[in-house]
């Protein structure tokens, strides 16, 4: 079974997937080769991709599908575990963002070191959950809203506070037996813009900001 998203927590495995080599054979194996049939696509030697392809399984990032005997030649074929990665801070556990070291709301460090906390905890939600054969419970919104001025923009996250604030306070129950812990992020942040076509440039549109919550962890 491929997975839609993989999370990588092992060190090694993440060290395997950014070889520029073997992430091009990640993405190669969206559809199912062989040694052979991949260092055509990519254009490099059979004994190197082979060698990489091992590597690759190893840390479980492909498996093997079939082998298929070509007279005194047994041709394996792979495919990648998942369609896509992502490398869990965990990975780099003693240096990754904590956000509790500077908690200032309107810190783009502590809003990067709350992301990073999310991608760790979900993707331990979705490794147990692939384990076990059952679908994690998530909620996320994303969407974008211009702002006229910084002062829209500021009474804006000043009335989210308050709602987010409200909602958690109706509904919070700390007492209730058997009751799941879930944990609500909600980020605003610009949105970067792209290089302009054939400048290498970008500008950046004034007010352009992009708002969403998830909500995951389940104990």
């Amino acid at each position: 079974m491929v997975l839609d998203i993989a999370v990588i927590e092992e060190p090694a495995a993440a060290e395997a997937s950014l070889d520029p080599i073997r992430s091009g054979i990640l993405a190669a194996l969206a559809e199912p080769g062989s040694a052979t049939m991949l260092a055509g696509r990519l254009g490099l030697p059979r004994q190197k991709v082979n060698y990489h392809l091992k590597e690759l399984e190893r840390h479980g990032l492909v498996e093997l599908t079939e082998e298929r005997r070509r007279g005194n030649v047994t041709e394996r074929i792979y495919r990648a575990s998942a369609a896509s990665y992502v490398i869990s801070p965990s990975v780099l556990a003693a240096v990754s963002p904590d956000p509790s070291r500077s908690p200032d709301q309107l810190s783009a460090r502590w809003l990067l070191a709350l992301g990073a906390r999310l991608v760790q905890e979900v993707g331990q939600l979705l490794t147990g959950s692939a384990r076990a054969g059952r679908r994690v419970a998530t909620f996320g919104i994303d969407a974008e809203v211009r702002f006229a001025s910084a002062a829209d923009r500021a009474a804006f996250a000043g009335e989210l506070a308050q709602s987010v604030a409200a909602l958690v306070s109706r509904y919070h129950d700390e007492a209730a037996p058997g009751a799941r812990r879930h944990r609500l992020v909600v980020g605003l942040h610009q949105i970067p813009a792209t290089p302009a076509p054939g400048t290498g440039t970008a500008s950046v549109p004034g007010g352009t900001l992009a708002t969403g919550s998830a909500a995951g962890q389940e104990n």
